[in-house]
Formats: structure tokens, sequence, C-alpha cells
């Protein structure tokens, strides 16, 4: 993203927080792993979308209207001794160089400077219970302001939920953005066709989950989750993380993996059958969810509502099992019933972007949200025949899921993941050769 990108969102943020509103945002704080070792730090999806500041120890400030600057930044103060230890830091200086602020300060004088400002303000936007020790510290701003109303210090009456004018924002992604995630999307999908190549009897999981690391990194991407590469009845746990069994021959391989470039995610899932050949019985149950997932793109249209797509998969999912004898009734009643949540349990998509669960309602009061222009949704329906299911045995440990990254255009849905097999036969070829 440009600085003009950032600019803008903060402009339009400003403009809905109006005259006498502040918005504060704190960045993310740095986590320990265990003992003194930190995981590697990423900034707060919230922080980042309004300054593209990566730094921990930071607050951004949005005041419209404020003779001084509109948009203040505190940070850590530049520092020779520390940044040999841990790099290097733009300081005070850096974020109005850099990052357009039209003021900043160090952040040890954020106790004696915010409140300051926060007294001309009579709403404050911010997000509560996002990090408490940062809550604690805009509590004690106001009650040090309520201290002396005596004196004729004046008090913000109003605190205002920040999160839910920002995430709307972010629901939306402009064209900057779609091209950021068509390049993590096509990152995601390069890796997926790596692993489909190398995919063998013999190999461990995490072999396999080794290859996405090192596609990845190799294009300066980092894993966007914990991917889900489970062979066999694994295929069927549908948060399976432990990735260290065997592939074995006549198995399928589900694979749920993207990356995070550039702080956008790409989420997406292939299986395939481990020999390189799917089994009569594997096959039905592929196509079976291979027809539901483009049922369900085809509904992620303009002016359709959130659970369209979801409607059309499970519609073709409860035909499908019925029709391989996996359920029995009408399709009316099997739907109205919920029967296919035995096999498929879970939404066929969700919000994506900044986070890979990303931020946006899907209903707006008690209706389903109406997609619009702009907006991202993975497709993902599956269907999972774990061996505690009352099935004869040829259907059994059977996990499938195939998922694609679809953006909402005027012009119909837009596969940003496209590119990477998903066809049966189109997978078995690519397997093979």
């Amino acid at each position: 993203m440009n600085s003009k990108e950032f600019a803008r969102r903060r402009k339009q943020l400003m403009r809905m927080v109006g005259q006498g509103g502040i918005a504060i945002l704190p960045s993310a704080p740095i986590r320990t792993r265990s003992r003194d070792v930190e995981y590697r730090f990423r900034q707060d999806s919230d922080f980042y979308y309004l300054t593209g500041f990566a730094e921990p120890d930071a607050v951004a400030v949005l005041a419209p209207g404020r003779d001084k600057g509109e948009y203040l930044l505190f940070c850590r103060e530049r520092d020779p001794d520390k940044e040999l230890w841990d790099g290097r830091r733009s300081g005070p200086d850096g974020a109005i160089e850099d990052f357009a602020a039209d003021d900043a300060f160090p952040i040890a004088d954020i106790d004696d400077i915010l409140p300051g400002i926060m007294e001309s303000c009579s709403r404050v936007y911010y997000t509560m219970g996002l990090y408490s020790d940062f809550d604690t510290r805009i509590a004690d701003w106001v009650n040090s302001l309520r201290s002396r109303e005596s004196r004729g210090v004046h008090t913000p009456q109003e605190f205002v939920a920040l999160d839910h004018l920002l995430h709307d924002m972010r629901l939306y992604k402009s064209r900057a953005e779609i091209s950021a995630m068509r390049k993590s999307a096509k990152v995601a999908v390069e890796a997926h066709t790596r692993a489909m190549r190398m995919v063998r009897a013999g190999l461990y999981e995490y072999e396999v989950e080794a290859e996405f690391v090192s596609e990845f990194r190799r294009n300066s991407a980092w894993l966007s989750y914990s991917p889900i590469v489970g062979t066999g009845a694994n295929a069927c746990t549908l948060h399976y993380v432990e990735n260290n069994a065997v592939l074995q021959d006549g198995d399928l391989l589900l694979i749920d993996a993207g990356c995070e470039l550039d702080y956008y995610a790409s989420d997406v899932t292939r299986t395939m059958p481990v020999s390189g050949r799917f089994s009569p019985e594997q096959r039905a149950v592929y196509e079976i969810v291979l027809e539901a997932q483009l049922a369900a793109i085809d509904k992620t249209q303009k002016d359709n509502h959130w659970n369209e797509p979801h409607d059309a998969a499970v519609k073709v999912i409860t035909k499908g099992l019925k029709k391989i004898g996996l359920l029995e009734g009408t399709l009316p009643r099997l739907i109205r019933d919920g029967a296919y949540r035995q096999f498929f349990m879970h939404r066929t998509g969700h919000w994506l972007g900044m986070d890979v669960h990303d931020v946006g309602d899907y209903k707006v009061g008690d209706e389903w949200r109406l997609l619009e222009s702009g907006m991202v949704t993975t497709v993902e329906p599956g269907i999972y025949i774990p061996a505690s299911r009352k099935v004869p045995a040829r259907w059994r440990n059977i996990g499938i899921r195939i998922e694609d990254d679809v953006a909402v255009t005027n012009k119909g849905p837009d596969v940003l993941s496209k590119g990477l097999a998903k066809d049966p036969d189109e997978i078995e070829s690519l397997m093979q050769r």
C-alpha cells in the first residue's frame, strides 16, 4: 500500500468521527512465546490499516479539526543501543517524514500529552476489550480529567465503539487491496501446486507442510494460519494441525494452507489422492464437493445475500449424499432437518482480508447482509465421513474440502486463487506428471 491509500482511509474515518470526536488506536503488544523468547511481531490489523506503521509500542490518534494536526503518532524514540539489538526504529521524526503523521511524540510522553488532547473532545472512539492494559490507561486518562472538572476541565461524555466503524470500512476492499490479495493468493496457488507435484506415499505430513513454508518465505510471505495437512482419518478433523502422520497409498490428503503477503491473507484448500488416483468412492464424494463449490461461487454475486452461496452448497451436497446412499429421505425434508450436518458441519465461507477470518458483520439487523462489490469471501464446502459414522466401510475416512478466495465485483465473482487444479482429472494428471 502506498501512503495515499493510508491517508484516504484516515480521511474517511475522520469524516465519520466528526468534529469533537477523537479516535485512539494502540499498536499490538509484543507477545512472549516462552520465557524470554518472543513471537515474531505482527502489527494489529486495525492500527496498520490506518497507519502502515509496523512497530510495537505505538499509539495512533485521529482528532478531526485539531489545529495543530489531525493525525498524531506516539512511538518509540530512536535509541542506537537498543536498535543494535532489535533493529531500526523510526522515531517521531520518521513517523512524520515516512508515515505522514501531522505530529509525533515519544510514547513515553503519552500520559502527559494525550489527556490534554482528549479534554477538548466530547466523544472518544475506541475498541474496548481488545488490549486490557490499554483499556486501563484510557480509563485512567478519563478519570484524571474528571477529577479536575471542578476547575473547568472538560471530560469526554461519550465512548463509541471504533471497531463498528472501522470494520465496516475494512469489509470493502479497494483496488489496491484486491491487487494485494490477488498476489497473496498467487503465492498460495504456487505452493499448493508444488505440494501436489511432490505428494507420495511414505512422506510425513510435516514434509508436505515444509513445502508451503519454503514457497511462502521464497516470496517474502508468512503463513497466515497454522496449515492443515491431514491424511486419511486426519482429513476428517476440521482443524487438524499436528501434521505428523505418514501418507499412505489409498488415502486422501487434505491441505488447507494460505499465506500473508504485505498484510493481506490468502486461504486455500485442496484435497488429493496420495497414490495419484482417486478411488471410485473418493471421486464420487469429491465430485459432489466440487459441484457444490462451483454452485456457491456462482451465487457469490452482487445483491445476493450472504447466505445464498451456503444455501446453494447445502442443496448440492444433500442431493449428492442422497444419491450415493449416505442420506435417505426427500430432499426438502433432509435440508429442512439439517441431515447433511453430520457430514458438512461448517459454513461455506467467511470474510477474508487483512485477517484470515476478517472483520465485518454477516447480518444487518436480523437480515443476511447483501453482497457488494469489494467484499472478499472464501468459498469452501466440504464433506467429512469419519470412521465413527455408521456408513459402509468403503466411505469411511473420506474427508474432502475445496476452498478458493472470491471477490465480489460488478461483473460477477472474481476467483483470486484461480489457476490451481481442482478438477479431479486435472489433479491426477498434475500428480502423475
